[in-house]
C-alpha cells in the first residue's frame, strides 16, 4: 500500500480518494468501460457455481416438446414486392395502365399514391419449380431450388402500413416501442444453451432499420433478454482483442473484485438489473475467446463458402447467414438478420433484382446447409418483410419516382422452413389482382403464435405480469397456423 493511503486525518482522506482514483485509471491501464467489456473473464467458473434456479438464462422446459430449438429470422426490411417475387398475377398484365375497379379499393388509404392509380403488371417471368410446383419469379433462381423444403404463406396481412410501426409490430406484436421482441420472449421462456455467446443476436446488412432497436429490445422484460447487436464486418464485436501489454493476472484480480462487489450489492438490494449487468459482464469476458473463433469463416470448407457465395473478408448478407448457422450450432437461441433496402417506391423491377442478387443465394443456402447438416429439423427459418407492395404503380415526377409500388398491408408473402413446419406447401391465396386474401388469410399475430408453437409454447399461456396485468406477444389475438405444421 502506498504511503499516501496510510496517512490519516480529514484532509488526507480527500487526498487519498483522489490518489486511489488516479491509481486505478493510470495503473490498471484501462478504464471502467473496458473493465465492463472484458469483465469476469473468470466468469466461466462463477457461472458454473451458480444454481440453475438463480440463473435467469438457465435452460427451461417449454409447455410441450417443440420441434425447434432455435430461430433464424431473415427480415427483409422495407417490404419486398410479393407480386414480383412469389404471387404471380397475369390479370395485372392485362389491366396495366388502367385503374383497379372501385369495388376492390373500397376507400383504402395509402402512404404515397391515390387509390385510383394505374395498375402495374408483374415485372418478371414466373415458372413452377420443385415437386410442389410453387410458382417463383426468375429473379429467385436459388430459392427455386429449395421450394420443396419451405412453406409459402401467400395471404399474410398486418395492421400497419408505415415501415417503423409495421416492423415493430411484426417483431413485438405492438406498433409502438416498449414491448418485448419475439426473440426476447423466446429467450425469457426457453433460456439459453450457450455460456460463450449472447443467446439472442442481431445483425444488419442493409441501409438501416426504420424501427431501430425497438425491434429487438426486451421492453418490460429484464434487459438481460434484449438482443445483442453484432457489426457486420471483420470485427463484429469491438474491443474483444486485448490491447498490447495486457496483464491477464491484473485483469483477473480486478474482475474478481468487481464480481464480489456486485454479488454483495445484489444480495443487499435484490435489483434484477444487477444480475443482468453481472451476466452481461460474464458474457463479455467469455466473448474474448468465443467471438474470434465464431467469426473466423476461413475455417469453413470451400464448398460451404461457395454455397453461400461468401468472401470471408467482406461484410455481406451471405456472411451474416453463414454466421447465423455457426451461431445456432454453438447454442444461440434466436438470430435476427435485417436486410434493409426493399422499399421500392420507384423502379420496383430494379429494386427487386438488386436485392435478390444480394440475398437469394444465401437465403436458399442457409436452408440447404442446415438440411445437409441435420439441423433444419430443429431450426426454424423465417423470411419476409413487414408488409407487401401495391398492385398499382407509384409515379411522382416531383420526387423522381417512376414504376414503383406503394405500401400494401392487406396481403403479402413470407416463407418458413424447418423447425416443425410442413415443407413443400403453399398456403393462402389472394384475388386475381393480388389485393385481398380470398383463402387461408393469416395475420401477423398468427405468424408469431406459430413461431412460439414451433419452440414449444402456447402463445396464450406465455405471459409476463407487468403494470398490474399479464402481457403476451400476441396480445389478445392470434392463432397457430395448423396447416403449416408438419
Amino acid at each position: 500500500m502506498s504511503a499516501a493511503l496510510q496517512s490519516s486525518g480529514p484532509d488526507s482522506v480527500l487526498r487519498n480518494a483522489h490518489a486511489s482514483r488516479r491509481h486505478f485509471f493510470r495503473d490498471c491501464g484501462y478504464g471502467v468501460g473496458k473493465v465492463a467489456l472484458a469483465s469476469l473473464l473468470c466468469g466461466r467458473a462463477g457461472a458454473a457455481e451458480r444454481p440453475a434456479a438463480n440463473d435467469p438464462l438457465a435452460p427451461k422446459k417449454p409447455h410441450f416438446a417443440g420441434k425447434a430449438k432455435a430461430v433464424i429470422h431473415l427480415f427483409m426490411a422495407g417490404a419486398p414486392s410479393q407480386l414480383d417475387l412469389f404471387d404471380y398475377k397475369p390479370e395485372l398484365a392485362k389491366l396495366e395502365g388502367k385503374p383497379l375497379p372501385a369495388e376492390v379499393i373500397k376507400g383504402q388509404r395509402y402512404a404515397f399514391i391515390r387509390p385510383d392509380a394505374a395498375v402495374l403488371g408483374p415485372r418478371f417471368k414466373f415458372a413452377k419449380h420443385g415437386t410442389c410446383g410453387a410458382e417463383v419469379s426468375e429473379v429467385l433462381p436459388h430459392f427455386a431450388k429449395v421450394v420443396d423444403d419451405v412453406c409459402l404463406l401467400k395471404a399474410v396481412h398486418t395492421d400497419q402500413f408505415n415501415h417503423s410501426p409495421a416492423q415493430i409490430f411484426f417483431n413485438t406484436g405492438f406498433s409502438q416501442p416498449g414491448r418485448p421482441s419475439i426473440g426476447s420472449w423466446a429467450l425469457y421462456a426457453l433460456g439459453c444453451e450457450t455460456k460463450e455467446l449472447p443467446a439472442f443476436v442481431v445483425l444488419s446488412t442493409g441501409a438501416g432499420i426504420s424501427g431501430g432497436a425497438a425491434n429487438w429490445g426486451s421492453g418490460f422484460l429484464p434487459s438481460l433478454y434484449a438482443g445483442t447487436r453484432f457489426r457486420n464486418g471483420a470485427e463484429p464485436i469491438l474491443n474483444v482483442n486485448p490491447p498490447a501489454g495486457f496483464d491477464s493476472a491484473l485483469q483477473k484480480d480486478t474482475l474478481d473484485l468487481v464480481a464480489d462487489l456486485n454479488r454483495k450489492r445484489l444480495g443487499a438490494v435484490g435489483d434484477p438489473e444487477i444480475a443482468t449487468r453481472m451476466a452481461a459482464y460474464e458474457t463479455a469476458g467469455r466473448l474474448q475467446t468465443a467471438a474470434p473463433e465464431l467469426t473466423d469463416l476461413k475455417k469453413e470448407d470451400k464448398e460451404t463458402l461457395a454455397l453461400y457465395g461468401v468472401d470471408p473478408d467482406k461484410p455481406s448478407f451471405a456472411r451474416a447467414c453463414l454466421l447465423a448457422r455457426r451461431m445456432v450450432e454453438r447454442g444461440v437461441r434466436y438470430v435476427n438478420i435485417y436486410h434493409e433496402g426493399w422499399d421500392a417506391h420507384s423502379d420496383v423491377a430494379g429494386n427487386s433484382r438488386n436485392n435478390c442478387k444480394t440475398t437469394d443465394q444465401a437465403s436458399a443456402a442457409l436452408v440447404a446447409d442446415l438440411k445437409r447438416r441435420g439441423m433444419l429439423d430443429n431450426t426454424l427459418v423465417v423470411w419476409g418483410g413487414e408488409f407487401g407492395r401495391t398492385p398499382m404503380v407509384e409515379s411522382n415526377p416531383v420526387l423522381g419516382r417512376s414504376q414503383g409500388r406503394d405500401h400494401h398491408p392487406q396481403a403479402f408473402t413470407i416463407w418458413m422452413a424447418g423447425g416443425g413446419i410442413k415443407p413443400g406447401v403453399t398456403l393462402g391465396r389472394t384475388d386475381d389482382l393480388g389485393f385481398h386474401p380470398v383463402e387461408g388469410a393469416v395475420h401477423v399475430h398468427d405468424v408469431q403464435a406459430t413461431i412460439l408453437h414451433a419452440l414449444g409454447f402456447d402463445h396464450e399461456r406465455l405471459t409476463y405480469r407487468h403494470a398490474g396485468r399479464d402481457f403476451r406477444l400476441t396480445d389478445v389475438f392470434g392463432k397457430v397456423i395448423k396447416e403449416a405444421l408438419a
